[in-house]
Order: C-alpha cells, then sequence, then structure tokens
C-alpha cells in the first residue's frame, strides 16, 4: 500500500510540474521528468502482474517504465538470439512492448488491443461431462467453433512470441529448429523447449512401471511438433509453428475421437455432446508430467485436441 501511495504521488508530481512553473523552467523540468521516469526503469517499480509474467521466462532480462505519454507500462526486453547447444554466436535480441492490460503488444497496435485476448488466463485443467452441457452453452460453443468466428474472432497477440522464438519469417525460425526424439519418435522442436520436453521424457520412463503410462508409450506412433502452418479454419500461426506444440497421436485410436476438427465433419454440431469415455488421452500421469514441466494439453479445451500439448508455463501456474 505504501509503495502504491509513493508511485501515485510520483505520478501526480510529474504531470502538475510543467503546469505549475514558469516557461523559462519548462526545458529543465522535461529534463527531470524524463529523469523521474528513467527511476522507474526497474523490477523494484515493476506491476505484480508484469513480475509474474516475466518470471516464467527467467532467461529475459527485462526493465519497465510508465510512458506518461502513452498511458501506459513500456517493457525493454532483451535475450539471447540462441541457446548454447546451437553452436551459433553469441548474440542478444530486443524487443519494446507496451502491458495493454496483459497483451504485450507493440505500439502502433495499442488502439487494436481490443481484438487480442489477454495473455495470460485461466487455465481449466478439470474436464467438464459433456452432458451437463446447457442449450446456452451448447449454443456457444457451436458458435465459438464455427468457421465465421474462427475467422474473424479475436485472438492470441502473437507478437512477444514472435520475437520470443525468432518466428517471423519462417525462414528465420527454422535456424532455431533442433531434430531430436522424444520416446523413441523423431521430431523438430524449437530449441528453447528442448531441455523441458527432455525433462517431460525421462519423468514418463521413470514411470513406464505404471501400466497407463507404460500403455502410452507403448502405443505411441507419432510425436509430430514443428511445421509451420496456420490454425485450421484461421488466418493466425499455429503454435506448431514455433516448434513449442507436440501432437502425440497412437497407433489406434480403437473408434475414440480426439480432434474436434475430425468430429465436426463426421457429427456436425453435435462434436462437443461426445462422452469423455470415447475420448482418446494419453492418461492423467502423462498430463500431469506434461503439466510439472509447463505444458498445457489441448484435451481440456473446448474444442478439444487431445493429442496437442503445448509450452505455455505461464498459463500452467495459474491453474495450480
Amino acid at each position: 500500500m505504501k509503495t502504491r501511495r509513493f508511485f501515485l504521488t510520483i505520478l501526480t508530481l510529474l504531470i502538475l510540474l510543467p503546469l505549475i512553473l514558469p516557461a523559462q523552467e519548462k526545458t529543465k523540468t522535461s529534463l527531470s521528468i524524463e529523469s523521474m521516469q528513467k527511476q522507474f526503469s526497474s523490477r523494484a517499480f515493476c506491476p505484480p502482474e508484469i513480475k509474474e509474467f516475466m518470471h516464467f521466462y527467467p532467461d529475459i532480462e527485462y526493465s519497465s517504465f510508465y510512458d506518461m505519454e502513452v498511458g501506459d507500462w513500456k517493457i525493454e526486453m532483451t535475450a539471447d538470439l540462441y541457446f548454447e547447444r546451437t553452436s551459433k554466436p553469441k548474440e542478444k535480441k530486443s524487443a519494446v512492448f507496451y502491458w495493454a492490460d496483459g497483451r504485450l503488444l507493440p505500439k502502433e497496435e495499442l488502439p487494436n488491443k481490443e481484438k487480442y485476448w489477454v495473455l495470460r488466463y485461466q487455465y481449466e485443467n478439470k474436464l467438464r461431462d459433456p452432458s451437463t452441457y446447457t442449450k446456452e452453452e451448447i449454443e456457444r460453443i457451436t458458435h465459438f467453433g464455427s468457421s465465421e468466428n474462427r475467422q474473424n474472432a479475436s485472438g492470441t497477440p502473437m507478437f512477444f512470441f514472435d520475437w520470443l522464438y525468432s518466428a517471423k519469417p519462417r525462414v528465420i525460425i527454422e535456424d532455431h529448429i533442433i531434430k531430436t526424439t522424444f520416446l523413441g519418435k523423431s521430431t523438430k522442436i524449437h530449441e528453447r523447449i528442448y531441455d523441458h520436453l527432455k525433462n517431460v521424457e525421462k519423468k514418463i520412463l521413470d514411470q513406464k512401471t505404471n501400466p497407463k503410462v507404460k500403455e502410452f508409450i507403448d502405443t505411441l506412433k507419432s510425436a509430430d511438433a514443428y511445421y509451420w502452418r496456420e490454425i485450421s479454419g484461421t488466418t493466425r500461426k499455429s503454435f506448431h509453428s514455433y516448434g513449442i506444440a507436440i501432437d502425440l497421436l497412437p497407433k489406434r485410436l480403437n473408434g475414440k475421437a480426439i480432434y474436434w476438427g475430425w468430429e465436426k465433419d463426421r457429427l456436425g454440431d453435435k462434436w462437443m455432446l461426445i462422452p469423455l469415455e470415447k475420448r482418446w488421452t494419453p492418461g492423467d500421469e502423462v498430463i500431469r508430467i506434461f503439466e510439472e514441466e509447463g505444458f498445457i494439453w489441448g484435451g481440456y479445451w473446448i474444442i478439444f485436441d487431445n493429442m496437442h500439448f503445448e509450452y505455455h508455463p505461464e498459463l500452467v501456474k495459474i491453474s495450480n
């Protein structure tokens, strides 16, 4: 509370000083304002929600200050361009974003911020029984999955991720994509998530005496990660295009559903009513292991994608 009052007092002074000082002092005052703003360019005065988000990307160096002209927090970020395992020369990359209520937007996109979702939202890691959906909920889900909505609705702002994963354009990100294996299956992933995926693999193998985990390992057909493409039915890049999403497909589905889009083609607008026991899953233990390493599971989404895991450590923490 004291920090908040102090901060509000400083902001009031910054706003009023140019109005109450003589004209000949305005140049000096503007320099003073700039100097005082710079004093806020530290994590000490950074709002807690910014600190919490940046906590999940500890290798990023950042500073922030309140840009009074824009009326928002300006965040300057610096990170290594390459990880050591790529044997590339040491380089740094930098970016500037505005907080924009949790969207991390470039300055020119601030007028359009309502077009974007916030980056940190409630990740629901509990399954809902489809038989409990109300008529109104079914209508909302049907609309959410419609072609029109997926083309025109708001979406995730990709600016931060484009910078973090060097994902613009394709030729640049592919310099950061590395070949590896996951549970014996060849795959390609972004260098930034290599350690996390390998930790997942080790934990799964450590649990292979668990019958459910062993079944998952033995029946795994493929582990497809990096693939440059748009999200089906939209004009937005898939997180597969960043090499931070991985699809784990079993050898046989035995008649079970695994992806909402395939079921929509088969069943029409009743796809969301498929009972949970008729959907393939990798198993609770495997899902938990992925979540421990910062991956979310697509099976919890309304538009379910049960083979899909995606690296978003800032979301997994909210659900715990």
